[in-house]
């Protein structure tokens, strides 16, 4: 009995002893995970703030007064950026344009591809294969930024290519005047080649919502429902900052935060553009404290001219050929003619006057003025002398607080020969005279699309001492001058002279019958397929497009035009004209298909 009792104390202070030696190994191996948890816990915090700490994008913003255009405050305006998911704005444009046009209605269905549904986050979580609403595609760009529903966008507008859509974008950005942006991607996904500035985020702000106030209400959605789900927005600023009605967020790496405000309140009204944020939070707050310290210097009054676009053929050769800002512009003689050889290849829109050197980019323009010293005074028409034609200040763009001064522009002799003429307005003729007229021409203000320059001739009484008669039945209206030939020029006169000016549109061709000299002019859309070395090549390029459009261009009229490239050197394009819009169009989105590069041109 004793033994039995004995025997149960031992078993028991083993179990207990077993007990207490097992809590104690958990507890220790518990309290050692916990340490090294809370110690992972503070080596990713600290290392996340030290990455937070050293995380410094390139900052740069901009406050512009919508009523006047000034500018109110701006740092670094003009760098360089990338703008994320700002990106879309330009999206929406492109889309609101269409809604515009009645060519599709806020119920249209868009297809959603694979490479649509495949987009990185943020996005709606499109299936390949379904649609989706303009108006809830719209919503989606607009609240949750998704990146799946601009690429439905951008094919759906673009005949199904991402890429042709961002072409799209860019020839839009330059004929807003947005000179510093270009698009690769409709979404604003991290791209090295997508870049813009605060400036040109600035203008297409105020762009947008002068062209479509219907439309861009729909930058002031805070949340919408998408297939039961509420889907809120990024735009903490609105409904909490009063006035604020819009626009646009953004953030890549790369970019950092950015952030696109438009302010109404009273009669002021303010743009801001902040890029390069370091967080969503700091963004706002550096936006708020922008607006609050200009809201005061705004002006009460609308006095600018809303925003227009250039010539979209204009636009379009910028990016086509995507010269150098500052192109020279040269004029070349050949067979005896004078023809004009610009880097572009596509038309701008000039007033039916003698332009002298319309300039086509703003930063060409303001070195052209910082040249040129102030004229204090209207000076006297003076005569055509040493190849120099003196100009007159031109009335400033509405909106620039920068007037803009003309560019002096080389005179070209004329030979003998067959003659091909530098268009120096529409293709309407004007009758030639012996003398220049000395009647002031009306001012015109410049646009965004041409630079106007005004040009006073010789007076009437020393006009006809430097003129020749005109021969009957010689000569045609479309030059600045007219055209003379050399055997009709006294031996002891000045060798007559016509004035060259950089005019990329498509240049009429002349064609001589019994003595008289008939301009050709090609009516409708012109594409061009091609710029080669030698005409040969131009001709070639021009069959094989003609044979690969399956029949479309079995009525366009095609023909080569010299020109002269970079560094002097000389190139055929290859065009097609006689089509309409639609045509072009189809024509180019066939030829790219079979790897001929296509451009479309209204002529």
């Amino acid at each position: 009995m004793l033994r039995t009792t004995l025997a149960s104390s031992r078993t028991l202070r083993v179990y207990a002893f077993g007990l207490i030696a097992t809590t104690a190994a958990i507890a220790f191996t518990t309290s050692t995970a916990e340490a090294r948890h809370y110690r992972h816990r503070s080596h990713v915090a600290r290392h996340h703030q030290a990455e937070r700490e050293s995380y410094n994008p390139q900052f740069s913003s901009i406050i512009v007064d919508a009523n006047s255009g000034a500018t109110l405050e701006s740092n670094s305006p003009d760098g360089i950026r990338h703008p994320a998911s700002l990106t879309k704005v330009m999206t929406l444009y492109l889309l609101f344009e269409r809604l515009e046009a009645g060519k599709i209605t806020l119920d249209t269905e868009m297809p959603v591809s694979e490479h649509a549904s495949e987009q990185d986050p943020t996005k709606l979580g499109l299936r390949p294969g379904s649609t989706l609403r303009v108006e809830d595609a719209i919503k989606g760009v607009v609240t949750k930024s998704a990146n799946d529903a601009a690429v439905v966008i951008a094919e759906a507008l673009g005949g199904g290519d991402e890429g042709d859509f961002c072409k799209m974008m860019t020839r839009k950005a330059r004929a807003l005047g947005m000179t510093r942006t270009v698009y690769v991607n409709a979404s604003g996904l991290p791209a090295d080649e997508q870049v813009t500035t605060a400036r040109d985020q600035a203008t297409l702000a105020r762009a947008i919502q002068d062209r479509f106030p219907r439309y861009y209400r729909y930058f002031a959605t805070e949340a919408f429902n998408f297939h039961g789900h509420t889907v809120h927005g990024h735009n903490h600023l609105l409904g909490s900052v009063e006035g604020v009605d819009g626009i646009k967020t953004g953030y890549t790496r790369a970019s950092g935060f950015n952030l696109i405000t438009n302010l109404r309140r009273g009669n002021r009204h303010l743009v801001g553009v902040v890029m390069g944020g370091r967080s969503g939070g700091s963004r706002d707050a550096t936006m708020r404290s922008l607006l609050a310290e200009n809201l005061d210097k705004a002006s009460t009054t609308r006095t600018v001219a809303a925003i227009t676009e250039r010539n979209p053929a204009d636009a379009n050769a910028d990016v086509a050929e995507d010269a150098a800002e500052s192109r020279p512009t040269q004029a070349v003689q050949v067979q005896g003619a004078v023809q004009v050889a610009s880097e572009a290849s596509e038309p701008a829109a000039l007033p039916p006057v003698r332009s002298i050197a319309p300039a086509r980019r703003p930063s060409i323009l303001a070195a052209a003025a910082a040249a040129v010293p102030p004229a204090s005074a209207k000076p006297e028409p003076a005569p055509l002398t040493s190849g120099v034609i003196q100009s007159q200040a031109m009335a400033a763009i509405p909106g620039s607080s920068e007037p803009m001064k003309p560019v002096k522009v080389k005179t070209v002799q004329v030979k003998a020969g067959p003659v091909k003429l530098a268009s120096a307005g529409p293709s309407q003729p004007t009758p030639v005279t012996n003398s220049i007229s000395s009647a002031p021409r009306a001012e015109l203000p410049e646009t965004s699309g041409a630079v106007v320059a005004k040009a006073e001739s010789n007076r009437a009484d020393a006009a006809p001492a430097e003129m020749p008669p005109q021969p009957a039945r010689f000569g045609t209206g479309n030059g600045v001058l007219g055209v003379l030939p050399a055997s009709s020029v006294p031996a002891a006169s000045p060798p007559s002279q016509t004035m060259a000016y950089a005019d990329p549109r498509p240049q009429p061709q002349a064609i001589q019958q019994n003595g008289a000299i008939k301009p050709v002019v090609r009516s409708g859309w012109i594409i061009q397929v091609g710029a080669l070395e030698t005409e040969s090549e131009a001709r070639q390029r021009l069959e094989a497009a003609r044979d690969q459009a399956r029949g479309m261009l079995g009525k366009a009229d095609s023909f080569t035009e010299p020109v002269l490239a970079k560094g002097e050197k000389k190139l055929f394009r290859a065009r097609f004209a006689g089509l309409d819009r639609d045509q072009a169009e189809a024509v180019c989105r066939t030829l790219k298909r079979s790897d001929i590069s296509c451009i479309t041109i209204r002529n």
